[in-house]
């Protein structure tokens, strides 16, 4: 008889995470180039679709620096009461939970509005690569729960305000586990969509500000601005777009070099969705 009362561990032997390296051959992060990403589907067998999302620490040699490791269940398609209005296509329900360890400040066990926010930036990330025609009357319930923040608890950051900057990279993550997630629960899309992250920095007041592709909070003095996109690439359409932040002088010149580093930051996680995409397809059919 199991013991319902704990969480017991895996019956056989497990293996590390292998990190996918999305951004060409070169191992080290540069600032053209994103952190590695382990991204692994059905990992919630009671679930419609699931998918695990971890970035690659930074800086492992640091007990107190961390990485961004994400869990996504999907629920459904399901019909909807009959007491619920008609709908000519699916609802969308999103949400989005940190677990009250996952950042220095402990978390509360209710949403908070910054959660909130998330989820409704999810939500429209997601409702435009969704065919929500295939399913009258329909509901789908898709929950994102961070596991651990991408945040450095030693850094000298951490004592002061960071703005919220590590919740860019949370969304951008919260949006390519989604997509995986979704695709492993069968539901039909146009295409997968990718979370991609550019944010201004400055080592100090001194030098000049560069932009740089899936920043590290701790590892910058300073974050000017950030521009998390939600991007859908074989269809080259952005389903959401959050811009933070204060370009120096209003020059629009920046702008559009931090959207296009955006995308192609999106670029480099499509590829490890189609890639993980691929690999699972595989297994199902056997073909080694």
């Amino acid at each position: 008889m199991a013991d319902r009362r704990r969480i017991n561990g895996p019956v056989g032997a497990t293996t590390p995470p292998i990190f996918d390296k999305p951004a060409g051959p070169a191992a080290a992060k540069t600032r053209d180039a994103i952190r590695k990403i382990f991204l692994k589907t059905g990992i919630t067998p009671s679930a419609s679709g699931s998918a695990y999302l971890e970035l690659e620490n930074p800086n492992p040699q640091r007990p107190g620096n961390t990485s961004l490791k994400l869990s996504c269940t999907v629920h459904g398609p399901r019909s909807l009461p009959r007491s619920a209005p008609f709908s000519p296509h699916i609802i969308l329900t999103t949400h989005v939970k940190y677990a009250p360890f996952a950042t220095r400040q402990r978390r509360g066990y209710l949403r908070d509005s910054s959660e909130r926010d998330l989820g409704v930036h999810l939500e429209t990330a997601l409702r435009g690569a969704i065919i929500a025609d295939r399913w009258p009357k329909s509901g789908v319930d898709i929950i994102v729960t961070v596991v651990e923040g991408d945040q450095d608890r030693d850094s000298p950051r951490a004592k002061k305000d960071d703005e919220g900057w590590d919740m860019m990279n949370v969304l951008s993550g919260c949006i390519t586990v989604a997509s995986a997630a979704i695709a492993d629960a069968g539901i039909d899309c146009v295409d997968t969509v990718a979370g991609g992250v550019a944010a201004l920095v400055c080592k100090d007041d001194k030098t000049a500000p560069t932009i740089v592709m899936d920043p590290v909070v701790a590892e910058h003095g300073s974050i000017l601005a950030a521009c998390c996109v939600a991007y859908l690439p074989t269809r080259d359409e952005i389903t959401n777009m959050w811009f933070k932040g204060r370009l120096p002088g209003a020059d629009m010149m920046v702008y559009d070099k931090l959207m296009e580093k955006s995308l192609v930051a999106c670029r480099c996680a499509n590829r490890v969705i189609v890639q993980e995409l691929n690999e699972t397809v595989k297994k199902g059919q056997g073909i080694s």
